[in-house]
């Protein structure tokens, strides 16, 4: 099961780590990705904090941590290939892994219905 933020990130959850990208929305509104800065393994966020930063052909954007918690893994092939991004935003371009502070904050985020209802 997904959960979204309404700044075009989604989470998968397993137990209290969250996996974080970028939703598809966000990967076609920005276009070519040409570089990708992630977090280092052990930093720490609160909600809303800058996490890591996308740039495309047309625009630099924020990619922000949708929870409290802490770097746990990151995924070096889309720094090495951002066009992973771009292909397979919601699976293998995942961003971070991040251990959430309090893991049932996942609940109370968007799901799917809810994400799609603030694009329309």
């Amino acid at each position: 099961m997904l959960r979204y933020t309404a700044d075009h990130e989604w989470l998968k959850r397993d137990g209290d780590v969250m996996t974080v990208g970028i939703t598809n929305h966000a990967a076609e509104t920005l276009g070519d990705l040409v570089f990708v800065q992630l977090p280092e393994v052990g930093a720490r966020f609160q909600v809303g904090d800058g996490a890591a930063v996308v740039e495309s052909v047309k625009a630099a954007s924020d990619v922000f941590a949708p929870l409290e918690g802490e770097v746990v893994e990151v995924n070096q092939a889309i720094v090495e290939d951002p066009s992973i991004v771009n292909r397979e935003p919601q699976g293998a371009g995942w961003f971070f892994k991040l251990k959430a502070a309090d893991p049932s904050a996942f609940d109370a985020l968007l799901d799917e219905g809810g994400y799609l209802a603030t694009l329309a």
